[in-house]
């Protein structure tokens, strides 16, 4: 009688799962890689005022805590826990991070003056500023680079900076290993977000640069005499 051969599904199903379970083997074994994702934000449009604190500066103008809510939207919405808030100390950074807070109210918020605006040195000369403050701005930076824009630990971390736009363009030329002296050569907006994420290795991807998505077009405001004003009934 000729023998026939019987297809056994079960057998061959079997091999299947344990090949697999042997390909999952290394990946389960090894460690996961964690990134730290930092959120820059830009304080919102302020009001000029000579008279201000010059370590603190001038509040927030209507319009800067307009945009100020709308930035705190977008980042209430994001599918991310955030794991701080960290503004300077100036008045229209520390205004612009309690009213994000007001939406992200079981983050922790803090202030740090390493974050406060200063100017850096640039490829373009600046009237008002001697050689010795252009060079205690940038090791100040320099400073908030290597403390927060390192690799995390045991955890992704998702942390927020409300600070102003000196700070957070000399901060992109950092992650991207470019002459910081440029950092002149772009803008962001107010309430802009950039986002940069650190590696477990500590090499940084620049996810974005000033964006202003969350803000209506009649809203954007860059720290110029062409702004557009928000006024509020009296």
């Amino acid at each position: 009688m000729q023998s026939t051969s019987v297809f056994r599904p079960t057998s061959v199903f079997g091999h299947v799962v344990v090949l697999a379970l042997a390909l999952l083997v290394p990946a389960i074994g090894s460690a996961a890689e964690h990134f730290r994702t930092l959120y820059l934000v830009r304080h919102g449009a302020y009001e000029p005022n000579p008279k201000a604190n010059p370590d603190l500066g001038p509040s927030l103008a209507p319009l800067g805590i307009a945009q100020a809510r709308l930035i705190a939207a977008r980042l209430e919405g994001m599918p991310v826990h955030f794991d701080s808030i960290t503004s300077s100390t100036m008045a229209r950074a520390r205004e612009t991070a309690a009213v994000i807070h007001e939406s992200l109210a079981n983050v922790p918020l803090d202030s740090s003056p390493l974050l406060s605006e200063c100017t850096p040195p640039t490829s373009r000369p600046l009237p008002g500023e001697t050689d010795a403050e252009l060079t205690a701005c940038a090791n100040r930076l320099d400073t908030v680079f290597a403390k927060r824009f390192s690799p995390p630990t045991d955890a992704d971390r998702n942390e927020v900076l409300v600070c102003h736009g000196n700070v957070i363009r000399y901060l992109v030329m950092k992650a991207l290993h470019q002459d910081t002296k440029d950092w002149l050569a772009m803008t962001v907006a107010h309430a802009s977000l950039t986002i940069i994420r650190v590696r477990a290795d500590g090499s940084m991807t620049v996810l974005g640069v000033g964006d202003v998505g969350h803000i209506p077009p009649n809203m954007v405001s860059w720290g110029t005499q062409a702004d557009p004003q928000l006024v509020t009934p009296k």
